[in-house]
């Protein structure tokens, strides 16, 4: 992954690749996403929506406690920078609904759970992003929920309803040993070829960016750090005290943790014309990112080899 972000950022300097690399980063990740969802089965996914447990934790944490979160980090260090402040709690306040599901299943999290999060996340980040924006920073924007439902299509719908059929297919033609065998032992290396691809593409086409503003970077670390950390205790310990499996505390931790950067980045454009600083620290703040995800997905392993989560399956 790190030897993905210097390569990205190395062909970023280049000015037709980089114009060019934003165009690939949506299909490596539905490639990616088709992997992920060839795992579940549909069974599974279904009795997920049952866990109503895990269900309002994560609405609770997503959208009661992280905000608040947001508002106290962006009132601390960007308070003086209203533009900052802004992209800041656009960002902090819309969960992810693609990458976090990538980091879930390095992580050895409950898939099918993290997957009936997605619509849950996707309906509270529409309704309610105008509503925090207007409380925590006196500004209120109109959201066009095309803008949503258009991402949610092209990232999750195609590739979900896509691997359903395959699997199905499959293993109508082929049994459940041979795509056990053939494909989902695997499936592992597929995947992790496809993050690396939309890595590159990622920090290729926001490289130049990342460069010039420098000093904007070195700012944003330590707020966009705290907030991962701060969120991560507070998965840990809230997983711990109500005794849930590893399996869904991995898959609570990482859908309060990832945020949806992208999606943030896009109505920020739309929304802010004239106001370019805010589409940059949304861009800035999502490179940062995707190396502390894949951070906390490893300590989270360490955690599951170890057995020091007090219920694993």
């Amino acid at each position: 992954m790190l030897m993905a972000i210097f390569l990205g950022l190395a062909l970023g300097q280049i000015d037709a690749i980089s114009e060019a690399a934003a165009h690939f980063i949506l299909p490596f990740l539905m490639v990616m996403l088709f992997g992920i969802f060839l795992q579940i089965p549909f069974a599974s996914l279904k009795a997920a929506f049952k866990n109503v447990k895990v269900t309002g934790l994560s609405l609770l944490i997503n959208f009661v406690w992280t905000p608040l979160l947001a508002f106290g980090l962006s009132f601390l260090f960007f308070r003086d920078s209203p533009d900052v402040f802004i992209a800041l709690i656009m960002d902090m306040v819309t969960p992810c609904t693609d990458w976090y599901l990538v980091f879930t299943a390095i992580a050895g999290g409950y898939l099918a759970l993290s997957t009936a999060l997605l619509p849950w996340n996707l309906l509270m980040q529409l309704i309610l992003m105008p509503l925090y924006l207007f409380m925590f920073a006196g500004t209120m924007i109109g959201i066009q929920p095309y803008v949503f439902l258009q991402s949610f299509a092209r990232v999750l719908v195609a590739p979900f309803i896509i691997a359903i059929v395959a699997r199905r297919l499959t293993i109508y033609m082929k049994g459940n040993e041979w795509f056990g065998k053939n494909l989902l032992e695997k499936i592992g290396a597929f995947q992790a070829s496809f993050l690396n691809l939309a890595i590159i593409a990622m920090f290729a086409s926001q490289g130049i960016v990342l460069i010039d503003n420098i000093s904007l970077v070195i700012r944003l670390i330590i707020p966009v750090v705290l907030f991962f950390i701060i969120n991560f205790s507070v998965g840990q310990l809230i997983g711990r005290v109500l005794n849930l499996s590893y399996q869904e505390g991995a898959s609570l931790i990482f859908t309060t943790l990832a945020r949806n950067s992208p999606l943030a980045l896009t109505i920020a454009v739309a929304t802010f014309p004239g106001r370019p600083l805010i589409p940059l620290v949304l861009a800035i703040e999502s490179l940062i990112e995707l190396p502390i995800l894949f951070a906390f997905s490893q300590i989270m392993l360490v955690i599951y080899r170890r057995r020091w989560w007090p219920n694993i399956e």
